[in-house]
């Protein structure tokens, strides 16, 4: 499974905003915190925008906010935000991949995958993942360790 540097650097960005919900952070204070290019940043976090993770507003008083409560806002929800499909092969989806002979069952095994990787992102807030939260990665390693 490949996770692509707009995947983890929408997290880290959500993250940073996460951490202090109250004011809002300029894209060039979350690159810098985060060592993130603030070019491929300012890409990502406009489709965090268009997905409504994050809202904005312009001016001096202005930057970026989370669009909804932390603890409503999954791993997956960003993945899916930024990358659509959780998994593909070859760029196209699992659903309606088949294959013949004695490779039959191999695309229920990628779906399974799928399914185990939707539930572990998908189990995962952000602010499961600030520290000093009660739940957070442990917990998803357990869920991982479950589906292995």
């Amino acid at each position: 499974m490949h996770i692509s540097a707009k995947a983890d650097y929408a997290m880290r960005a959500l993250l940073e905003l996460a951490r202090e919900p109250s004011r809002p952070l300029t894209c060039e204070a979350i690159a810098s915190s985060q060592e993130i290019p603030f070019r491929f940043l300012k890409s990502v976090v406009g489709e965090l925008r268009r997905a409504g993770l994050v809202r904005s507003q312009r001016g001096c008083e202005g930057g970026y906010w989370l669009g909804r409560p932390a603890d409503e806002i999954t791993l997956l929800d960003v993945t899916r935000a930024v990358d659509g499909e959780l998994i593909t092969l070859r760029g196209e989806p699992l659903a309606d991949l088949a294959y013949p002979g004695p490779a039959t069952g191999l695309p229920d095994v990628w779906r399974e995958v799928e399914a185990g990787a939707a539930a572990v992102l998908g189990g995962m807030t952000l602010t499961s993942l600030l520290p000093g939260a009660a739940t957070g990665v442990t917990e998803a390693a357990g869920v991982a360790g479950a589906l292995a």
